[in-house]
């Protein structure tokens, strides 16, 4: 079976000196190369502190995934100390919508600044809502998990409206969420919507029995199957 659309999910690169792995940075971008996906979403914590720097440095690990369209949104760590201001230097609005080949994807902030709680907001339902008057493949994108995830402990830092948002997206025909922040990789399905989590690409900060990875997910006409990814390319289908 051919497939449609394929879409590489990664996130949680925490760019710094003390918890990115560059080597393991070189292997995941060569993978998602590999595969060659048309679309690369990326839920955020791009960085550990807001730093400058550290963007320049996650502006160059995105920048050498070959793909012209990407989805980025920013995480609870690249809000701190103002570098929600960097972010937008470096890879333009927080908040965007975009059309591309069939797939409508909606990606918003759902971070808030030097606090790790997420928040997506009732300023912009209204916005998503109409972002997703249309017949495409439906993705919406934020950092934070809407839904808790096993294996991550205490539950903590999930969107303080992450009901209503959900019975938005419900409401809205979406078809896949994706976000990241507990770098753990899971996937739920909630109606007929799918609900995928990241783990961390290529940071030190993994939890539990995980280890780095990202997602791949394919769309065609007749299904959507999502893939766990290792650095290596080696890949086992989840969903």
């Amino acid at each position: 079976m051919t497939y449609v659309i394929r879409i590489a999910h990664l996130s949680d690169i925490h760019v710094s000196d003390a918890h990115f792995l560059a080597d393991v940075a070189g292997k995941v971008v060569d993978s998602i190369n590999e595969i060659a996906p048309d679309i690369v979403v990326v839920t955020g914590d791009l960085t550990q502190n807001g730093a400058h720097p550290e963007f320049e440095g996650a502006k160059e690990v995105i920048g050498w995934i070959d793909c012209k369209n990407k989805v980025i949104v920013p995480g609870n760590h690249d809000s701190r100390n103002v570098g929600y201001l960097f972010f937008e230097d470096f890879f333009g609005a927080r908040t965007s919508c975009h059309s591309l080949g069939g797939v409508t994807v909606v990606g918003v902030d759902s971070s808030q600044p030097d606090i790790d709680d997420g928040h997506v907001g009732r300023d912009l339902y209204d916005w998503i809502a109409k972002s997703f008057e249309t017949d495409d493949f439906k993705v919406f994108a934020l950092h934070h998990h809407l839904i808790p995830v096993p294996m991550t402990g205490r539950e903590e830092q999930i969107p303080v409206d992450s009901g209503d948002v959900l019975e938005l997206l419900d409401s809205c025909g979406v078809n896949l969420v994706l976000c990241g922040h507990r770098h753990v990789p899971w996937v739920w399905r909630l109606n007929e919507m799918f609900v995928v989590n990241a783990g961390t690409a290529c940071s030190n900060k993994i939890k539990a029995r995980t280890t780095q990875c990202y997602n791949l997910i394919e769309i065609d006409d007749e299904a959507l199957r999502i893939y766990r990814v290792l650095p290596s390319g080696e890949h086992e289908l989840v969903a």
